[in-house]
């Protein structure tokens, strides 16, 4: 992976470049699903946090839960959650948006005031696509897309994961990036390129 291929995973299609990764403590519950799929899912989380070299806890002091997983039929259904839209403010709108753009997936991530992540919201309309993945890729598919701040764009025309042999698996490029991401030496957030170079610096390299 070149800096350059590293830059335009955090450049937004605005242009703007905005790198963050998660300042806290993940702590992630599921909305929606049955026993079953909530121990995968938790174990995606566990996975790729253990991979960044970061944390879960039971609780976050401030929050409760700072990163909520829904999993639904219908956009509408969002509505009915309670208190949901004290969560997400213009969640009436949001919702007519995604109904019209037939979206079957969207995160909202909130901000501390160095500008790293403190909680994300990811919300999964159960459409046929999704329903015909298993369980594990989905579910690693987006802890890996909730773990940073990707742009907009980054996986528009390619997944974040790949196969070896029957096992679905981060693309080792996207796994060697999250994992150089959380360096304690580098900053939470940043909105400069160069940025780019540091990450680029810290991957392992083939031997």
């Amino acid at each position: 992976m070149t800096p350059q291929e590293i830059e335009a995973l955090f450049t937004r299609e605005t242009g703007e470049f905005l790198f963050a990764r998660w300042g806290r403590p993940i702590v992630p519950v599921v909305f929606g699903v049955e026993e079953q799929t909530l121990s995968v899912v938790k174990g995606a989380f566990e996975a790729v946090v253990a991979l960044a070299g970061h944390k879960m806890a039971e609780t976050d002091p401030e929050l409760g839960a700072n990163c909520m997983v829904f999993f639904f039929r219908e956009w509408n259904e969002l509505l009915e959650v309670p208190d949901l839209d004290r969560l997400i403010p213009d969640l009436g709108p949001l919702v007519e948006r995604l109904i019209e753009a037939g979206a079957n997936q969207y995160r909202v991530f909130r901000f501390e005031a160095d500008g790293a992540i403190k909680a994300a919201f990811v919300f999964l309309r159960m459409d046929e696509q999704l329903q015909a993945l298993p369980a594990e890729t989905l579910a690693l598919s987006q802890v890996a897309q909730t773990i940073l701040l990707w742009s907009d764009t980054a996986f528009r025309t390619q997944s974040p994961l790949a196969l070896a042999g029957d096992a679905t698996i981060l693309r080792p490029d996207i796994a060697g990036l999250i994992r150089a991401a959380y360096d304690p030496v580098l900053p939470g957030a940043t909105r400069d390129s160069s940025h780019a170079l540091r990450l680029f610096a810290r991957l392992e390299r083939p031997q």
